[in-house]
């Protein structure tokens, strides 16, 4: 933990030097993304197989799912999924249908069973996965149950998050796919964190969408009266961890560490400066005073669409109901931000990038962070292996 106070000391140090001299972190040069990378249907499906199917996703907090048979179902881009944690305490992922006639078992949303009951014929599988019993079975006819199991998907849980690929049959490794990023999250604890809830927003195309939270430049002209009244806009440092990046954005009391020994400058997170962190290629982790925010998004049902769903925690439960009505009111706050100052132009440059104004979108040298991660998703939809994998260069 020292050394990762170290490190946050110098992103720190890094930050402060910024607001004071006016600058940011910067890429070599400008970078031009094709505007079809937005629009096109055949690149979108292509994004979709080889990126948010192939990778490990974010899925559900350890906090989500604290109790043995405690189980989370949900749909993403389409896919019906439930994660469970059986009697041995393992986090699994399955396909959320009956191996009979394809209804979804668990109904969406938490809860807790060792069994789920089909809908449609009460064909009940347990949290494992594994088929109990067939009703009525002396009139169904001979079949394997061992055939009929749950299809279970590649999980891994670490660091308080629950990673799933959508793809049968592949391997994950959780902490390698962190890698760098990991100790950034361990040092949260997560695990010991309060759930609070989770609501759902719509949007533009999921890459317009990211690229919203992969820059503070926005932050003076769109965030006038909420966010720039926190953070100076254009300011920020960036670190590329394999696909991920943290992301530092000073406050406007930064120079408050100057009254502070340096040892003491990583401890102040939410008090001079905040850290984003971002995993590929869809997840962003917000930590401020009054509460945490996690964002998972996912590519809607065509190419100019996207489903957000923002989830709230807090490292403890507020004690009195006051306590939680207040933190229930700020994670509004932070919602209708999102949605009403950044969504709501999302929206407005799909409509931008549709009427046929450009042939590019130019991100600026102060803009490494959307560079570095366009460049990460040309690097997954090429399956030749000739794209080299991206290093962001400070």
């Amino acid at each position: 933990m020292t050394e990762n106070f170290d490190k946050y000391a110098n992103a720190a140090e890094r930050m402060l030097n910024f607001v004071e001299t006016r600058t940011t972190d910067q890429a070599p040069e400008v970078f031009h993304v094709p505007v079809t990378n937005y629009l096109d249907a055949e690149r979108w499906e292509c994004e979709k197989e080889r990126i948010f199917k192939r990778l490990p996703l974010m899925l559900a907090l350890t906090i989500e799912l604290p109790e043995v048979n405690d189980y989370k179902a949900m749909d993403v881009m389409g896919m019906p999924v439930v994660i469970t944690r059986a009697k041995d305490g393992k986090a699994r992922a399955f396909l959320n249908v009956c191996k009979h006639r394809a209804a979804h078992l668990a109904p969406e949303g938490r809860g807790n069973c060792k069994a789920f009951a089909c809908p449609y014929h009460g064909w009940t599988y347990a949290n494992d996965g594994n088929l109990m019993g067939i009703a009525e079975a002396s009139t169904f006819g001979d079949v394997d149950l061992s055939t009929l199991n749950m299809t279970e998907l590649p999980c891994d849980e670490v660091a308080g998050m629950i990673f799933v690929i959508l793809t049968p049959g592949l391997e994950i490794d959780a902490r390698a796919w962190l890698g760098d990023m990991y100790e950034y999250f361990a040092d949260l604890e997560l695990e010991k964190w309060y759930f609070h809830k989770s609501k759902v927003m719509h949007g533009a195309n999921w890459k317009v969408a990211y690229d919203g939270y992969l820059e503070g430049y926005h932050f003076q002209a769109a965030h006038t009266n909420t966010v720039a009244t926190r953070s100076p806009s254009n300011r920020a440092i960036y670190e590329g961890h394999g696909p991920h990046i943290l992301i530092g954005f000073p406050q406007n009391a930064i120079t408050r560490l100057h009254d502070l020994p340096r040892e003491d400058w990583g401890k102040q997170e939410n008090n001079g400066y905040d850290f984003i962190r971002m995993l590929f290629p869809n997840f962003a982790l917000f930590l401020a005073p009054e509460m945490c925010q996690f964002a998972q998004l996912f590519p809607g049902d065509a190419p100019d669409k996207n489903v957000t769903v923002m989830n709230y925690c807090f490292p403890k439960k507020p004690e009195t109901e006051e306590g939680l009505k207040s933190l229930d009111e700020m994670c509004d706050f932070f919602f209708n931000v999102v949605e009403e100052e950044d969504y709501l132009l999302g929206l407005q440059v799909q409509n931008g990038l549709e009427s046929g104004a450009m042939t590019h979108q130019v991100f600026g040298r102060n803009e490494p962070g959307n560079q570095f991660f366009h460049k990460w998703v040309d690097y997954y939809l090429d399956e030749t292996g000739q794209t080299p994998a991206p290093v962001m260069k400070g």
